[in-house]
């Protein structure tokens, strides 16, 4: 079997549409044929050398398809099942087996190395392999080999299309609040970065039914934008002088909670200070590899502060991404006001803009 793909080759960071032939199908792998897959800075990183991965590759992880055909080991989904490829997760650390998959501690090869575990690729080119398992799916393409561990069923009214976000960005943002702080209702919560992880965040917050949700982004287009999708506050970094002191006059003493995805450590550094009395935060993102941060101490332990680290949103995607989907159809997640569609043939144009900032999220129509 052959199909398209975006291929990304040594000595260019434009990827070329090509043909890739699929070598196999193990017992607990799944052929989807994909119809959209979203854009993520993680794409990003790759194609620019930042996570220098060998090449030739296929990268993108945020695809949405139906089953083509399974394995003979696949029990949980079959041909024409709508589904949601997520990133993967071995299923036998620790951490996995305590319902942990994002902090499984077999990530990076699995995810990052675009082979599978053993090394091999299902994918070839004239009989030498080409990188097809960038986090379990490598989505640039019209068919992807994902997983049974990264495999989500979804409801066949859903839009699916528009879904791949799911997979990742919408999922890191939106489970950073709903998993992993788990705000009160009636609380203050601000987000710092509007593009697709915070404005999913910002969203989910809305959601979870805090009073004041507050978005802080330099870019007046996704600040409108986050006003649209319910923020109750949006502020500009670049003409506030004092970011600390404006959030704590918003919410009369400090910000209950705080989701940073700028990764910038100043940023961090001022959403801590901004914190209330028992207030929590979480970085979801980093900016530099070895970007580090101080904490007074003083203050992180007589108000009782909460500061984490999240990967993938918490979210054990088999129940959360589902879970998400129905928010979609519900029109209780406005996810459609991010989004703008391209097609294959202008894959580099879609990384680029999700590069640039010009789009909050790219996704690029398969079929």
């Amino acid at each position: 079997m052959q199909f398209k793909a975006a291929v990304l080759r040594e000595g260019t960071s434009r990827m070329a549409i090509e043909e890739v032939s699929l070598r196999d199908l193990r017992p607990d792998e799944v052929l989807v044929r994909l119809a959209a897959t979203g854009v993520c800075h993680s794409d990003v990183a790759v194609r620019d050398g930042e996570f220098p991965l060998p090449r030739p590759i296929i990268i993108g992880h945020e695809g949405s398809g139906i089953v083509e055909r399974v394995g003979s080991a696949i029990k949980k989904v079959k041909a024409g099942d709508h589904v949601v490829l997520t990133y993967m997760a071995c299923g036998e650390c620790p951490t996995c087996k305590s319902a942990e998959p994002a902090y499984c501690t077999n990530f990076p090869p699995i995810n990052l190395s675009g082979m599978r575990a053993d090394g091999t690729s299902a994918l070839e080119q004239s009989g030498k392999p080409v990188g097809g398992h960038f986090f379990g799916q490598s989505s640039f393409a019209t068919y992807s080999v994902a997983n049974a561990l990264n495999v989500v069923k979804v409801r066949n009214d859903a839009p699916l299309e528009l879904l791949g976000p799911l997979g990742c960005g919408v999922q890191t943002g939106a489970g950073s609040v709903m998993n992993a702080l788990q705000p009160r209702a009636g609380s203050s919560l601000v987000v710092t970065g509007g593009g697709g992880v915070g404005l999913s965040a910002a969203m989910a917050a809305i959601v979870e039914g805090c009073s004041k949700v507050i978005v802080v982004e330099p870019n007046a287009g996704r600040r409108e934008i986050a006003k649209q999708i319910g923020a109750t506050h949006v502020i500009d970094p670049m003409n506030t002088p004092d970011l600390v002191a404006q959030l704590v006059e918003i919410t009369g003493g400090g910000v209950d909670y705080a989701v940073d995805t700028s990764g910038k450590t100043a940023v961090v550094q001022q959403l801590f200070n901004a914190l209330a009395v028992r207030g929590s935060l979480a970085c979801v993102a980093f900016y530099g590899m070895g970007a580090a941060t101080t904490f007074d101490m003083l203050n992180f332990t007589q108000k009782g502060l909460k500061v984490r680290g999240v990967t993938e949103g918490d979210a054990i995607p088999e129940q959360f991404i589902p879970k998400l989907v129905d928010l979609v159809v519900g029109k209780r997640f406005p996810l459609e006001r991010l989004v703008k569609y391209y097609d294959l043939a202008s894959i580099n144009q879609a990384v680029d803009d999700q590069a640039s900032g010009a789009t909050i999220k790219p996704i690029v129509r398969m079929q």
